[in-house]
């Protein structure tokens, strides 16, 4: 932990959503089966999400201004291609609308409806306006602000989708020494948010399992400034900073 950094010193908690608040590896396998139900072998759950993961970033990478459920669809497609398996575009997009389906990890909802007692809250996240709305009912919110992918034309780790948030989260007063960035990915978040001179809090929502499944290896691991394996540690934390703990 950051010294002498606390819960309460900031005024808003930025938020990735998928893989934080959002259990996208349980959607994404769910999503996958038809496709992962045809293999002529057995791959493990890792094995599936790190092959989701390079191509949902290649994608990202190559085609930036594309929407979030059409990234999908493609990820669903070169998975087919190299899993020797024939789809059509129908399946793909089929995939592709499986936000909706999504679950929420079960301590989210209720985490960030203490917060937004304390905090502003704002999502900073890869997807698009429509999958989000389906997620921001399962979080049973309101954000104060929600920054997606196709608002900024670009997708983390990209720094502009940083620089698109701060710029606006200045407009409404709030600067970069008054936020703590909140997420699950080394790979999407905190690598660019140690280059954005960020503070950040890791919810080590993988904290029982190897790698990185759903997103990339980081390379050299970022720097994080506070650890939670969970919402719900984070906020026993601020509850136990407003004690005098």
């Amino acid at each position: 932990m950051g010294f002498d950094m606390k819960l309460t010193d900031f005024k808003a908690l930025t938020f990735d959503v998928y893989g934080t608040l959002i259990d996208w590896e349980t959607g994404m396998i769910n999503g996958l089966k038809p496709l992962t139900d045809k293999l002529g072998q057995e791959y493990s759950r890792d094995t599936i999400l790190e092959a989701h993961a390079f191509h949902e970033s290649t994608t990202q990478k190559y085609t930036p201004a594309k929407d979030y459920r059409e990234i999908l669809a493609v990820v669903y497609k070169r998975l087919a291609e190299e899993w020797g398996i024939n789809v059509n575009w129908e399946e793909c997009m089929t995939y592709g609308r499986s936000v909706e389906h999504w679950p929420a990890f079960p301590d989210s909802a209720g985490a960030l409806q203490y917060l937004k007692r304390y905090y502003k809250l704002v999502v900073l996240s890869n997807v698009d306006n429509v999958s989000f709305g389906y997620s921001n009912a399962k979080l049973q919110v309101e954000f104060d602000a929600a920054y997606v992918a196709t608002d900024v034309g670009s997708y983390k780790p990209q720094m502009r989708n940083f620089d698109y948030m701060l710029e606006n989260l200045e407009r409404m007063g709030i600067g970069k020494s008054d936020i703590l960035h909140t997420a699950e990915s080394m790979f999407h978040d905190h690598g660019p948010t140690n280059k954005a001179g960020l503070a950040n809090c890791w919810i080590y929502r993988r904290h029982d399992k190897q790698g990185f499944g759903a997103t990339m290896n980081p390379g050299d691991m970022p720097k994080y400034d506070m650890m939670f394996t969970s919402m719900a540690d984070l906020v026993k934390a601020h509850q136990a900073e407003l004690a005098g703990g």
